[in-house]
């Protein structure tokens, strides 16, 4: 069997995409590869003047899809509302991606949360909740969660939203990695409840695998030490993927893969290679994690889903 590539994206022609965090890496290449097989992308982004130069490059690249922007902070709760407010009409497909890696000391979101959990999940977790009506409006509509291979160096204590008194940068990022895969597989879940007002929803959830991107250098997370600035972008470009492979298992997961799939690169431990099912840790695995998450998220946040 061939490798999946974006030559094997279906025709997106009259589907709209929100894409976090899609101002640069990653989430850049998402935004323009779905606007380039047809769909109508709504660039969502902390930095909307980066996004707008994005959202130039999609245009001037010939892509037949409609691209915007939109000003989001998923470390403001008051930001994912205001989002949510402004969209209007249906929406096909949502991409979660966007996130902050490991900053060497705990900071908090505006709404008191530890950065990496407020944001990589719970700003997710409130944007979907937010967005569902939305989401409903359309056919079949999906959404695509993005983990990380980071997720295996969790803990059961993911639901407890990365306290203070044990914070360690590596293990409550992977924590907020647990986070958003639990919660793509607890939102399939709740697609396939008899009855379930989700019913027509698709959750899926990818990894990139490591992929050269600001992640890694970014001010908020691991570019807050000189050292990760200085030698990130070197180290980059001969130990990690470009963000155009990277972006291939989101890709994926946003257009093609089965409900409820996880899906990454499948090489080398998962670092890079051909995209496929991939598998997760026993704490990604588990039920009632999720549900407890899930629980807690909604009470953390104030929204809740139907069903």
């Amino acid at each position: 069997m061939s490798r999946w590539g974006y030559g094997d994206v279906p025709d997106l022609t009259g589907r709209r995409a929100l894409v976090t965090g899609a101002n640069s890496g990653i989430g850049a290449v998402e935004a323009r590869v779905l606007a380039q097989h047809g769909a109508d992308v709504v660039l969502a982004a902390r930095r909307p003047d980066a996004a707008r130069e994005v959202a130039d490059r999609i245009r001037a690249s010939g892509a037949p899809g409609a691209v915007e922007v939109e000003e989001l902070d998923l470390a403001s709760l008051d930001s994912v509302r205001a989002l949510a407010r402004r969209l209007e009409g249906p929406l096909d497909l949502l991409v979660n991606n966007a996130g902050v890696m490991a900053p060497p000391r705990r900071r908090e979101t505006a709404d008191g949360f530890e950065l990496q959990f407020g944001t990589n999940h719970l700003g997710h977790f409130a944007l979907t909740g937010l967005l569902l009506p939305r989401l409903l409006e359309s056919a079949a509509p999906r959404v695509a969660t993005v983990s990380s291979l980071a997720h295996f160096s969790s803990d059961g204590r993911v639901a407890e939203g990365n306290p203070p008194d044990d914070y360690d940068p590596q293990t409550s990022y992977g924590r907020s990695k647990l986070a958003n895969l639990l919660f793509a597989t607890e939102l399939h879940r709740r697609t396939q409840v008899p009855g379930s007002p989700l019913a027509s929803l698709t959750s899926t959830a990818a990894h990139p695998g490591v992929s050269n991107t600001r992640l890694f250098t970014s001010r908020d997370g691991m570019g807050a030490l000189a050292v990760v600035r200085a030698l990130g972008p070197v180290v980059g470009k001969v130990a990690f993927s470009s963000p155009e492979r990277g972006a291939e298992a989101v890709v994926n997961a946003a257009t093609v893969a089965r409900p409820g799939a996880y899906v990454g690169p499948t090489w080398l431990g998962g670092w890079r290679g051909p995209v496929g099912e991939v598998g997760r840790s026993p704490w990604g695995a588990d039920e009632a994690l999720g549900r407890l998450l899930w629980d807690r998220s909604e009470d953390l946040t104030g929204v809740s889903f139907p069903g």
